[in-house]
């Protein structure tokens, strides 16, 4: 196909592809002519996972390139490509972020001993590295600041539901797709489900506030 089929197969526009192609995001075509080139399918899934790692998952240039050299390169079992995806890189630093408010790796560590203690229970196996620890970790801190007395055991029946959660992700990734197709499936199964999750308990939160609250006629 030609590079305006790619564009109309992949949704992305012709002048991103040929920037794509530049920075060595996209394998060059099978050259016809000085300034022509013909793409296959394997152009389709790859250029779908660029713009679900740069465009949804939020990745610069160079870690979206890390994470497309190691699947193209068979150098990353199913986990360890996940990993790359959801914010690690093989060697478990957290993964570059184009988007601003990204957690600093620097202050990770030594200051997420509750997170360590809800893992612990847990009998969850998660990197140091991983920056959602210190995400929870400064929420704590800070309910806490603000008068609430929250702790990381009150967090133990959230996990649980979040536990089952990531058994239903990973569930959706047992088809039989090449590393391409999987890479880019759980970064939209995760990403862009998120808001649709969080919605859900929305929903949920005043499906139960009726049934507790709800006047008696309401509640018919």
């Amino acid at each position: 196909m030609r590079i305006s089929e790619l564009s109309r197969r992949s949704g992305v526009p012709t002048a991103t592809i040929k920037y794509y192609l530049r920075e060595g995001l996209l394998p060059p075509g099978r050259a016809t002519a000085a300034t022509q080139a013909e793409y296959d399918e394997h152009h389709v899934h790859r250029l779908r996972l660029v713009r679900a790692l740069i465009g949804v998952r939020g990745l610069s240039v160079s870690a979206a390139r890390n994470v497309l050299d190691a699947v193209s390169e068979g150098r990353t079992d199913m986990h360890s490509l996940l990993g790359l995806v959801f914010g690690l890189s093989p060697t478990g630093e957290p993964a570059e972020v184009s988007t601003e408010g990204s957690v600093d790796a620097d202050s990770l560590g030594p200051g997420d001993s509750e997170v360590g203690s809800l893992l612990a229970e847990l009998g969850w196996d998660v990197t140091e590295q991983n920056p959602a620890r210190h995400v929870i970790d400064q929420t704590l801190e800070t309910l806490r600041s603000l008068g609430v007395d929250y702790h990381w055991q009150s967090l133990l029946p959230y996990a649980r539901l979040a536990e089952q959660t990531a058994v239903l992700d990973l569930d959706q990734l047992q088809a039989p797709l090449d590393p391409l197709e999987k890479a880019e499936r759980a970064v939209l199964l995760t990403f862009l489900l998120e808001p649709a999750l969080l919605a859900l308990r929305r929903l949920a939160q005043e499906a139960e506030s009726h049934t507790r609250y709800g006047k008696p006629e309401q509640r018919e």
